[in-house]
Parts: structure tokens; C-alpha cells; sequence
């Protein structure tokens, strides 16, 4: 099955003779110089060798053509040759070079005995609502490679990706001194994901050690103390403003609550949070009393009270969690926390790293109508979600989240 995870970072430990096309762009220009550091022998290939030898004097280049009868003895293939999302060219020519060269290529690879294949894509190519050539020809590539046998394909999906020197709009800050260029680029940085260079020239010098076929390679958010700050003060106004100008609304629906059924208002229960520590998360109670502890999918949805369906429609029941976001146990946006007793979630979360990041109220795959019924699914869209994370990316979450996409874990359809 494909799997989309946040790879464990690898061992730096050269692999000694790779082949990189699409050397000449900025991504393979800085990614050649990364690897030659590291003692790996190159082959570059392109259309025009000339045009590679005076990028790369003195190194290993040859055309495409010609590659069949050097590939020979190679340990791996980075394949970087692309017609980018911003290209005036025609949508053949798309087809020509993302999806047909792709599969020319690993054909080689197969013929020259090369056991290691790396077909390099952007993001944007993985959301299926992206219907730009680039995105569309992108994904008919990877499909192309799905049932390839006798060569280990990975699908590398980048965002941004940064060299040691900034590039493109963001060149300006070359310019600036570091006390000014090193703030703004984090400001800049927590707004979208990205990579460094030589994270991905990490990962190609390491043998993978997952049966993942396709990886979203990020440096994620953890380390930008800019996104960390922004994000916990955009938790904490949203607690602030629940407390201070809805708890008039937050009385009325738990009198509602105990109106309605027995039992009390409130319902705490134990969660797996970050780090896999479990907290008691506090939710409006929307189960008739003495319900099973179990997840939801796994309830009887005649157990629901009758204000509980609309309260779970609404999402009104995730409230009163603007207490576990005070106790900074919870964001407003992160994976969904599961019970202990979830042990396949727990595992195949633990295996993705999702439990570096704090849970939340709402997530990128409650939006995207994924709940806790299948914890493999789950748990790949919470490694996505860590992999992308950005504020741009909460924001729309957010905004999904309000307008009520995503219905939420489900009930069983059965009655116990």
C-alpha cells in the first residue's frame, strides 16, 4: 500500500555512484555539489552534455541517449529532469518529459541493474484539485511507475526548496545583513513548508529502511521558533474568545445536555497527546451515560443523544477543549487525539512521528472526511499534515473547519 510519511532522518553515508538528470536547474546544481562532498561518484545527464560540462567542468555528463551504455554499475537514480508548473509549452510536451522520459529512465535503470530510483516531484502535484499541466502530467508519471517490478521507486513530493543561498523572490535577503535576513526568513518560512538541499541530499545518500513508495520529504515547522510562537498565540485567542464572549453559550448547551438525558454536561476523557502522554480531553457529552470507551466508529450511533447529533454536526461538542488548549495540551489544529485503548492507531502513528506535534481540535484529515476507522489511512494524512504544516495551511483548515467540511468520526451504523 502507498504510504505518505514523514521520514526518520537518515544516517549521512555516501552511496557511491548515483545518476542525476535535470542537474543544470537550482535544485540539481546545489544537490551535485552536496553529494560530491560527500565522495559519491556522478553521472549527469541531460540533453545538451556541452551545456552540463561548463556548469560541471571536469565531471562525468553525458546526453540521454548515450545513457544506456554508461549506466552500467550505478548504485541509484535521481531523476530531476522536469518541465516546470510555469512553462508556455504544450500539454504533449508535458507528457513527453514528465510521464514518458520518467518511465524511459527506469527502464534504463532496470537494464543497467540499478537497484534505487528517485522520481522527484513538487507538492503541488499531490493534491488532486491541482489541475495545472505540470500537477496533472506529475501524477499520470507516478501512476506510470505504480507497478514497476525489480527496482525500488520512490516518490520524493518537495516544497520549497532552499540552497544555501535564497532564491527566486526570496533572493533579497541574500542582501540583507544576518541580524535582519535570519528573523524575516523565518517569519517567511513559517507561512509555507520547505526543504533544505541538504536534507534531500541526506536522504538519497541514505538506504531507506521503510517500504514507503511515497515520502513528503520537509524539514517541517519544529524548528521555527517564528511558526511555534504565532501558532500558540492563535490557540490561545481563540480560547480567550470562546471564555470571554461565549460562555453565556457554553452554559445553555450544558444545561441542554443535562436536560436531555442523564448524566452530567461534561465528559472527560483519557487521550494520547504529545509524545504519546495521555491528558484528560474535555468535550461536551453527546453519548448516553455509560457508553463504552472505545472510538467512535466503534459506537452505536444509538447511542448518541438527540442533542448530541447536532451537537456533533456542529462541532459545538469540541468547546469546552479551549480548557486543554490553556493547559497547552491541545492546538486548534493538529491531528486528532485517539483513546489508549486505540492501539493500531497509536502504532501506525508512532511509526510516522506523528506524536511530535501536539494534537488539535481540528485536523487536515477530519477536513478531508478521514476518521479513526482506518488508522492507517489516518495516520498517513496526520504524517501529510506535519510534513505541510505551515500557517497558511492551519488558516485553511480553519476556514474548511468553520464553513463544516468534514463530518467527523462516525458512529457504527449497527445498534448494540
Amino acid at each position: 500500500m502507498t504510504r505518505i510519511t514523514l521520514p526518520r532522518p537518515p544516517e549521512w553515508r555516501p552511496v557511491l555512484k548515483i545518476v542525476i538528470t535535470g542537474a543544470s536547474g537550482y535544485v540539481g546544481r546545489q544537490l551535485v555539489l552536496l553529494l560530491e562532498q560527500s565522495g559519491a561518484e556522478l553521472l549527469l545527464v541531460g540533453r545538451d552534455a556541452e551545456k552540463l560540462a561548463k556548469l560541471f567542468p571536469g565531471r562525468n555528463a553525458c546526453t540521454i541517449e548515450r545513457l544506456a551504455h554508461l549506466a552500467e554499475g550505478y548504485d541509484a537514480f535521481v531523476h530531476l529532469a522536469v518541465v516546470n508548473t510555469d512553462a508556455q509549452v504544450s500539454s504533449g510536451v508535458f507528457q513527453s518529459v514528465n510521464v514518458d522520459l520518467a518511465r524511459r529512465m527506469v527502464e534504463i535503470c532496470q537494464d543497467a541493474g540499478i537497484e534505487q530510483f528517485y522520481n522527484i516531484s513538487s507538492i503541488h502535484a499531490l493534491d488532486a484539485r491541482h489541475d495545472t499541466p505540470y500537477a496533472q502530467s506529475k501524477r499520470a508519471g507516478t501512476a506510470s511507475l505504480e507497478e514497476v517490478s525489480g527496482l525500488n521507486v520512490i516518490n520524493l513530493y518537495l516544497p520549497f526548496v532552499r540552497g544555501t543561498r535564497w532564491n527566486g523572490k526570496l533572493s533579497f535577503l541574500n542582501s540583507l545583513p544576518p541580524v535582519l535576513a535570519g528573523p524575516l526568513a523565518s517569519c517567511l518560512l513559517a507561512l509555507k513548508p520547505s526543504v533544505s538541499v541538504e536534507k534531500l541530499a541526506a536522504y538519497v545518500l541514505s538506504a531507506p529502511e521503510d517500504s514507503a513508495k511515497t515520502i513528503i520529504l520537509s524539514d517541517g515547522q519544529s524548528g521555527n521558533a517564528t511558526f511555534n510562537a504565532l501558532k500558540r498565540v492563535v490557540d490561545l485567542v481563540f480560547a480567550f474568545t470562546v471564555i470571554l464572549f461565549l460562555w453565556w453559550a457554553l452554559l445553555i448547551v450544558w444545561a441542554l445536555i443535562r436536560a436531555g438525558s442523564p448524566g452530567p454536561g461534561l465528559f472527560a476523557q483519557e487521550r494520547v497527546g504529545q509524545h504519546g502522554k495521555t491528558f484528560l480531553c474535555y468535550k461536551f457529552r453527546t453519548m448516553q451515560q455509560g457508553t463504552v470507551q472505545a472510538g467512535t466508529h466503534e459506537v452505536s450511533a444509538a447511542s448518541i443523544t438527540r442533542i448530541g447529533h447536532f451537537l456533533r454536526r456542529s462541532k459545538i461538542d469540541e468547546l469546552p477543549q479551549v480548557w486543554n488548549i490553556l493547559r497547552n495540551e491541545i492546538s486548534l489544529i493538529g491531528p486528532r487525539p485517539g483513546l489508549p485503548v486505540q492501539t493500531a492507531l497509536f502504532e501506525a502513528r508512532q511509526a510516522r512521528g506523528v506524536f511530535a506535534v501536539k494534537p488539535g481540535i481540528s485536523g487536515l484529515a477530519q477536513i478531508n472526511d478521514i476518521d479513526m476507522s482506518d488508522p492507517e489511512r489516518l495516520a498517513d494524512w496526520d504524517a501529510r499534515y506535519i510534513a505541510l504544516q505551515s500557517l497558511l495551511l492551519d488558516a485553511k483548515i480553519i476556514m474548511a473547519t468553520l464553513i463544516g467540511k468534514g463530518r467527523g468520526d462516525r458512529a457504527a451504523t449497527s445498534k448494540a
